[in-house]
């Protein structure tokens, strides 16, 4: 029977997940045979060999191979004559308490990127180092000239001090729901163009058996919620007006979660989860596993990132993971009720990569020398497309893709090289690189045109960061724990409003608030004010 849990066991399951799963997958590092290599920016110079340790993110499907198929490795060990060791897990939780557990035992990675939230509490405990002199366009110059400005930089800092800094961030938003045509088709049913039609087609591919094998086993929509929160992608939000997490509305600054309209978004998430057509799973699954849950036929729809999500020879996405996992009639397209009036927001700087503050001069300057070459033309191109002259073949600014190749040294080895390219978004375009790859299909171009016709609608137009003395990492904490207990505990959301208040006075989302509209007064050039009773 397929029933929702309690929230009491939800939240103990929860917890036995993430402590069984802090141990991270980590790659040892080898020894390379040549002790002395020549680094970019010092062609004839010898350096000293060091030993360096990374913690990234990477998708749960990817994995580093052994040490001689790992060429990425090779690359960089022998480039800039260090030892590399990278730890690395799925953005989330689990993510989040490695890191900390690291931290806590004084084995601070020397370089590691974070959250948005915990990278206030690592700059404000000293964990990260000031990047004054460090982070600069002298010395990173790839990463300046290609991806981050330094106005953007300037605008991202928090607590008064230059300790953190944004990973290269895609500009393009690529969000978009995806919906198995194939279960469509075999309903008779239509691609749902609003919310009703919309939960029509989750109620049918819950209860009409959409993948014919006679039993009860498939949902209209799953989500993940971490085991911690609310998840954005569902489409309550968009059903009460709510586009993105943050925006400006009648020159007033908007944070969704915490806003009174949350009234209605929970009263309406409520509704669906009685339903019964939603993933009961949903709440407990780590950013990935709705994916997978998708793929494997347990759901129908989903939202994604990501232009390539259900691209037909992406081994990371929907369409071939539906495929290997044996639904062969599998046909992922996007589609989205609110492409006309906005399906989400303009994209500002996402979470900061920081350094050690216990590192030394020598290793902070090779990692920043290591994470500048992944910022540039040649580190791009190893860790998105392979090795030249054998992964793919270049010809000025065209890059053809060799598939069998490519299948062979990367996607036949956990698809390894996403777990170096957490750096930069695959955005070849950025160096003037036109890719020819033959996986890529009709199909896939198709999909890509239909996201790129959707609104999107403007950002607040700078970085959102926090002065010294605001806790907002147990802001958010509170904000979602009311969420939850509203969502699985109370028989409906009446007593959001009184909740929030308690968010804006005691845990100081007023003053984070008004701090964030200030900031984007300065971006857009007008006033624009918070109104906590809105």
């Amino acid at each position: 029977m397929k029933t929702l849990s309690k929230v009491t066991t939800l939240l103990l399951a929860s917890s036995l997940v993430l402590v069984a799963c802090t141990s991270s997958k980590e790659e040892a590092s080898s020894s390379p045979t040549n002790t002395a290599a020549t680094t970019s920016s010092s062609p004839d110079a010898k350096k000293e060999k060091l030993d360096l340790s990374w913690m990234v993110i990477a998708d749960a499907s990817a994995q580093l191979p052994s040490a001689d198929k790992d060429f990425v490795k090779k690359a960089i060990e022998e480039k800039f004559n260090v030892s590399l060791k990278m730890t690395y897990l799925p953005f989330g939780q689990d993510y989040t308490n490695k890191l900390n557990t690291m931290i806590a035992s004084g084995d601070i990675p020397d370089v590691f990127y974070a959250d948005g939230v915990p990278s206030n509490n690592y700059i404000r405990d000293g964990v990260a180092r000031d990047l004054t002199g460090i982070v600069t366009p002298a010395k990173m110059p790839n990463y300046f000239k290609n991806w981050v400005s330094e106005a953007t930089l300037k605008s991202y800092q928090v607590q008064g001090a230059f300790k953190r800094a944004p990973v290269p961030y895609e500009t393009s938003y690529y969000r978009t729901f995806y919906i198995r045509k194939d279960w469509l088709d075999k309903l008779n049913l239509k691609m749902p163009t609003n919310y009703d039609e919309l939960v029509s087609v989750m109620k049918a591919f819950t209860f009409n058996d959409p993948d014919g094998n006679g039993k009860n086993d498939t949902y209209g929509f799953t989500a993940a919620g971490g085991g911690a929160s609310i998840s954005m992608d569902f489409p309550e939000f968009l059903k009460n007006g709510f586009a993105g997490d943050t925006y400006v509305e009648n020159d007033q600054f908007i944070d969704v979660r915490t806003d009174i309209r949350m009234q209605n978004v929970l009263t309406d998430i409520k509704a669906l989860l009685d339903m019964k057509v939603v993933d009961p799973d949903w709440f407990l699954n780590k950013y990935g596993q709705h994916f997978d849950k998708a793929a494997q036929g347990k759901a129908g729809i989903v939202i994604g990132q990501g232009r390539d999500l259900a691209f037909d020879n992406n081994p990371a996405g929907l369409q071939m993971k539906a495929k290997a996992a044996g639904q062969t009639t599998a046909d992922w397209e996007p589609f989205h009720p609110w492409e006309k009036t906005g399906t989400w927001v303009e994209t500002i700087p996402q979470n900061p990569f920081l350094l050690s503050s216990k590192s030394s001069d020598a290793k902070v300057q090779r990692s920043i020398e290591i994470l500048d070459w992944l910022a540039g033309e040649e580190g791009f191109l190893l860790t998105r497309y392979g090795k030249e002259n054998v992964d793919y073949k270049r010809n000025g600014k065209d890059i053809e893709v060799n598939q069998d190749a490519y299948k062979k040294d990367v996607i036949d080895n956990n698809n390894f090289i996403e777990v170096y390219g957490w750096f930069t978004p695959r955005k070849p375009e950025v160096f003037g690189l036109n890719i020819i790859d033959p996986k890529i299909t009709e199909r896939d171009k198709k999909i890509v045109e239909k996201i790129n016709s959707y609104k999107i609608l403007p950002s607040v137009g700078t970085a959102l960061t926090v002065k010294e003395g605001m806790d907002i990492g147990a802001m958010r904490k509170r904000m979602n724990e009311l969420h939850v207990q509203i969502l699985y505990k109370e028989k409906d959301a009446a007593n959001w409003p009184q909740y929030r208040q308690e968010v804006m006075t005691k845990f100081g989302g007023k003053a984070i608030f008004d701090n964030y509209a200030e900031l984007t007064s300065a971006a857009k050039g007008k006033t624009i004010k918070f109104k906590s009773d809105n």
